[in-house]
């Protein structure tokens, strides 16, 4: 599978969640982002922090990326009727 498809797949897949998905998926980018640099505080030595720091960070990234891309989807759904309404 070539990455085109796999990117049209995930599109297909994307446009198919509602609004209120994509704001928890957005809402789950918080934590994250607070974890992320949290574990900066803990006892571990410089080697662990780095790593926690890159998967907590990398998982607020596709997180905030992901959501904006369900609300993206969902919102020009939701001006498309709202025109449709304002014609009729």
């Amino acid at each position: 599978m070539s990455l085109k498809e796999i990117i049209c797949k995930v599109k297909t897949w994307l446009s198919g969640l509602s609004f209120r998905t994509g704001v928890l998926v957005l809402v789950m980018c918080v934590p994250f982002y607070v974890l992320s640099f949290a574990q900066m505080a803990l006892p571990i030595s410089v080697e662990a922090k780095g790593f926690l720091w890159f998967i907590l960070f990398g998982l607020a990234k596709t997180c905030q990326y992901g959501g904006l891309s369900i609300l993206g989807v969902e919102g020009v759904k939701r001006l498309k009727a709202w025109y449709k309404k304002l014609r009729m």
